[in-house]
């Protein structure tokens, strides 16, 4: 048995390939699937299963077009009611590839349709050696089982009798390749090592050391980050089956002119530069998510899921892995970018907005005089904010500012702060949509701040694992 892994960064997925010696099966793939036929063409295998070990709620998968592309059958949880072609499988089903015996374990708790799979190496032996755990056990965390609304309670009591008496009931040794690792927002706070053992787990899980199910279930529901708002479309993309991925079109090249006569609200203008560039000259209305930082998570968290999508690229060479990143959360419709990025259309007079940064000290300064001439509003998650903050400032976490920014004062100069300032930009470019126009980004954030001394350092902010996180 050969097990490789793949990690997509962003969104923190894992995947995996799992081969003999001819054969090969993989598991919860991610919507790409080039990587894996080209692995599986390395190895010298044929994908003969694809195996899903729930209805993923945070990227689209590759299942169908992998399907289509192999001819391998797809194995997915009877209780997921799928609508394409598969192998629909609940506990006590199980299946062989070559010397390898996967059994299916019903383990709902994240979803109502998890499973997992238990792989046997018969070659070697008769106890379980591997387990694919999908989001029900991660590394130093659990999924988190709040997606479904009303039902968070219900879904954590199944999750804490499926991890004591079926995970844990497996063997210490036994391989645990969950579906995310840290960084992920399917969890709490997952570690930062992707691959574990159910011996390690049972010792060190913080989420299994819990006597009861009551205090399981009450340190699992308090302090669980917000869901993002494509978590459910995925979902039920997933289960429906996606489009394929390399039928659809790709985005076409467009002039200056083009995109000026695209500036509509049919239209999603997204310009993918740093803060700086962007707070520098922008095109009016354009949202901004910088390609560095969570791209897919946020794109598919704060765009419009109806509108066709135009990219404003640092180069044109960044296109095709834009589109891939905005497919894997089911946008699908990116119809066309504007050529030569904002050099063009800066050239070309056509009209441009500005937010400006600002210094570090002269927030400070600003702060400390108490003149009430700038407002500063954080735009981090809750638990940065509890964490560490810029005392007399205001707190809306950015997904947030969408529908609250009509508590802000547009006469009055707001200052938007997160750990870095890319969330603050977005943040920004979501505010001057809606009319504001005295905008400033702190440049650095609280990572600048904490740099200066002016603040105690904040734990999330200055977690160096996992993708780069700007949650």
């Amino acid at each position: 048995m050969q097990i490789e892994q793949y990690y997509v960064d962003g969104i923190a997925h894992l995947s995996y390939l799992v081969g003999g010696t001819t054969t090969c099966a993989i598991v919860d793939p991610s919507r790409d699937v080039d990587l894996y036929i080209e692995a599986a063409r390395r190895l010298q295998l044929k994908i003969t299963h694809i195996l899903e070990t729930h209805l993923h709620a945070d990227f689209v998968s590759g299942h169908v077009e992998l399907a289509k592309r192999t001819g391998a059958t797809i194995y997915a949880p009877k209780s997921g009611n799928c609508d394409y072609d598969h192998e629909a499988v609940k506990e006590g089903d199980g299946f062989d590839l070559e010397d390898m015996h996967f059994d299916v374990l019903d383990t709902p708790g994240h979803t109502p349709d998890c499973i997992c799979y238990v792989v046997t190496d018969k070659s070697r032996g008769t106890e379980p050696v591997v387990v694919f755990t999908g989001d029900t056990l991660f590394v130093g965390d659990v999924g988190r089982p709040d997606l479904f609304p009303g039902r968070g309670d219900e879904l954590a009591s199944q999750l804490f009798a499926n991890l004591q008496e079926k995970l844990m009931k497996l063997p210490d040794p036994c391989l645990i390749y969950p579906a995310h690792g840290a960084g992920s927002l399917c969890g709490k706070a997952m570690g930062a090592m992707r691959v574990s053992t159910i011996g390690y787990e049972r010792l060190h899980n913080p989420a299994l050391q819990h006597p009861t199910e009551k205090a399981f279930k009450k340190a699992l529901l308090s302090g669980m980050p917000e869901a993002p708002d494509h978590f459910a479309r995925c979902s039920e993309i997933n289960r429906r089956g996606p489009a394929v991925f390399s039928e659809l079109p790709s985005p076409r090249r467009l002039s200056p002119q083009d995109v000026e006569e695209l500036l509509d609200d049919a239209h999603t203008i997204l310009d993918v530069r740093d803060y700086a560039a962007f707070g520098g000259a922008h095109i009016p209305g354009a949202w901004n998510i910088d390609a560095k930082h969570n791209f897919s998570t946020f794109a598919g968290w704060l765009l419009p899921q109806d509108k066709p999508i135009i990219l404003i690229p640092v180069s044109d060479d960044q296109v095709p892995a834009l589109t891939v990143m905005l497919r894997r959360v089911g946008l699908d419709n990116v119809v066309g970018y504007l050529d030569g990025g904002m050099g063009p259309w800066i050239v070309g007079g056509k009209p441009i907005e500005r937010i400006p940064t600002i210094t570090i000290r002269e927030v400070q300064n600003s702060c400390n005089s108490g003149d009430g001439k700038m407002l500063v509003l954080d735009v981090r998650a809750q638990n940065e904010w509890k964490e560490s903050h810029i005392e007399g400032t205001l707190h809306i976490p950015l997904p947030d500012t969408r529908t609250r920014f009509q508590e802000l004062d547009p006469e009055v100069t707001t200052v938007l702060v997160c750990k870095s300032g890319a969330r603050a930009c977005t943040a920004g470019s979501i505010l001057q949509r809606q009319g504001h126009k005295n905008l400033m980004v702190m440049a650095g954030g609280m990572v600048g701040w904490t740099a200066a001394g002016l603040t105690r350092k904040c734990a999330t902010c200055a977690l160096p694992h996992g993708p780069r996180t700007e949650y």
